[in-house]
């Protein structure tokens, strides 16, 4: 017996997600025969990326108008005129200083402190710089000559010998080292970098009365000066006499002060023998004499 479909418009029920379709509702022409489906959709597709946006910010985009950029071109010239300018108003500055003969002094002595300004080997002509050295080295002499003085009235003024005479030499450091730099060395500096003979002539003057100071500094007679306060020959066989280590101790102060002395009456005579040789005496005068003329009009 024929089996006929109930509809034959019916559409069969169809799931389009499945890997394989089941058979349908109806049963065919073929008599309970099943049959199955293929899902064109059956693969899996990758769902798409989700494009990146923010919607809480916004971005700045930067439009220079002509008029900005023309605006910030003329403010930077105008900076570079004026740095120009700047430049040379210093170099004619530099310049004018340099025609008057006026030296910036930079301090670079000592270079742990610098407090004074020295550069021998850069400054001072070949010619001068052994005479430059050993003045140098009298000024650094009266240094430790003062300092192991005030060392050894120390130890004097602890063995009794009375606390003046400790004061006393902390005067003659104070007043000393300072003075001797400002006085004499400075100016012997000057005059044989500029080769001035009215400098030298300071010079002179002031250093004689520091070989002056010395010589006295080593015999320390006490009509000048009072008591034991400089350790000089005559304060030392005083001492020996009751206490032999303070007066050894004196009799060592004493030989630094001669040392000193003989050291700068050599300074002070090579100088004066560069200064007679190369003419400076006469320029001395006549500068001298050119000064208080235009002083009396």
């Amino acid at each position: 017996m024929t089996n006929y479909d109930t509809n034959p418009f019916a559409e069969e029920e169809v799931n389009p997600f499945a890997d394989g379709v089941p058979k349908g509702k109806g049963s065919g022409r073929h008599g309970g025969g099943a049959f199955y489906t293929t899902n064109p959709g059956s693969a899996k597709l990758s769902p798409l990326p989700h494009e990146p946006h923010d919607r809480g910010t916004t971005v700045d985009i930067a439009l220079d108008l002509p008029k900005d950029l023309k605006a910030k071109e003329k403010e930077l010239q105008a900076r570079e005129a004026e740095l120009k300018r700047r430049e040379q108003e210093l170099k004619r500055k530099e310049d004018a200083i340099a025609r008057a003969g006026i030296v910036i002094e930079e301090k670079n002595w000592p270079p742990v402190f610098p407090l004074i300004h020295h550069d021998i080997a850069k400054e001072i002509p070949i010619h001068l710089q052994a005479i430059q050295y050993v003045a140098f080295t009298t000024w650094l002499g009266l240094i430790f000559c003062l300092t192991f003085n005030i060392a050894a009235v120390t130890v004097a003024w602890l063995k009794g010998e009375g606390l003046s005479i400790w004061f006393l030499s902390i005067i003659y450091f104070i007043s000393g080292v300072p003075a001797s730099y400002v006085m004499w060395y400075r100016p012997l500096y000057r005059a044989t970098r500029t080769d001035s003979a009215l400098k030298f002539g300071w010079f002179f003057i002031c250093y004689s009365f520091h070989v002056l100071f010395c010589v006295l500094a080593a015999v320390a007679p006490p009509l000048v000066f009072k008591g034991k306060s400089l350790t000089g020959i005559l304060p030392a066989l005083e001492i020996l006499t009751y206490n032999p280590m303070l007066g050894i101790l004196y009799l060592i102060g004493c030989g630094f002060f001669t040392i000193e002395s003989l050291l700068s009456i050599w300074v002070i005579q090579q100088v004066y023998m560069y200064f007679r040789g190369s003419g400076k005496a006469a320029q001395m005068k006549r500068e001298a004499t050119m000064g208080a003329m235009m002083h009396a009009l």
